[in-house]
C-alpha cells in the first residue's frame, strides 16, 4: 500500500518517534508499504514518520556508488546507479561516524528543495533490530551513509536543514520561503484530510 507522504510544517515530522515493541505482522506490512511507498515516490530512504506513523523504524536503499567516469547518455544524464539492497533498520542508534562527506541532501517531505553541499559522515556504525526483533550492527560509508543518518535524523524530528550551521539555515530558510510556506499549507490540508475521515469512522 502506497502511503502518502508527510509534508514540511506536518508536526508527526517534528516529534521523537517512538521504539517499536511489537515485532509483528502488522510490522512487516508496516515494512512493506514503506519499501512500496519509497520506489513510488523515487526516493532512496523513508522514515515512519514519513508517512504518519512516529515509530523508530526507516527503510534505505544501498545503491551501487556512481560512477564518475560513466557515459552521459543522450538526455545528457548518467545512468541510474543500481540498488543493491533494500534494507529496514528497526529501533536504529549510530553509534560512531567518522570522516567527512560533502554531498547534495534533500528530502521526499520537502520535495524540491535541496542543499547541494550537506556535510555528514563518509562512514557510520549502526546498530538496529530486524523485523523479528534480533540485533544487527552494520556498517555504512559513503552514498549509504549519508541516506542512514539522514533517516535517523528523521527519527528524532530533525530535517535535514537543521543541520546547517546558524547562518546558512537562516539563509536557507530565507530563499525558500515561499516554497517552504506553500509546504505547510499542503501539510495542514493533508490533515484536516486526515482528521476528517477519522471522525467519519
Amino acid at each position: 500500500m502506497i502511503h502518502p507522504i508527510r509534508l514540511y510544517g506536518d508536526p508527526v515530522l517534528r516529534r521523537r518517534a517512538a521504539p517499536v515493541r511489537a515485532f509483528d505482522d502488522a510490522l512487516r506490512r508496516l515494512a512493506d508499504d514503506m519499501i512500496e511507498t519509497l520506489h513510488d515516490a523515487g526516493g532512496v530512504g523513508l522514515a515512519g514518520p514519513q508517512i504518519g506513523r512516529p515509530l523508530r523504524i526507516f527503510v534505505a536503499l544501498e545503491l551501487e556508488e556512481p560512477d564518475p567516469d560513466a557515459p552521459v547518455g543522450e538526455d545528457g544524464e548518467r545512468p541510474e546507479p543500481k540498488v543493491l539492497a533494500e534494507h529496514v533498520l528497526v529501533n536504529p542508534e549510530i553509534v560512531s561516524g567518522s570522516g567527512r562527506r560533502v554531498a547534495p541532501d534533500g528530502c521526499l517531505s520537502v520535495p524540491g528543495i535541496w542543499i547541494e553541499n550537506m556535510v555528514r559522515h563518509q562512514r557510520v556504525e549502526v546498530r538496529y533490530q530486524d523485523l523479528d526483533g534480533a540485533s544487527h550492527a552494520l556498517e555504512a560509508e559513503g552514498h549509504f551513509a549519508h541516506v542512514i543518518q539522514h533517516e535517523a535524523d528523521h527519527l528524532d524530528g530533525v530535517l535535514y536543514f537543521d543541520r546547517l550551521d546558524a547562518d546558512d539555515r537562516a539563509r536557507f530558510l530565507d530563499a525558500y520561503r515561499a516554497e517552504l510556506a506553500e509546504l505547510q499549507r499542503r501539510a495542514k490540508a493533508h490533515l484536516k484530510r486526515v482528521r476528517s475521515a477519522e471522525a467519519a469512522t
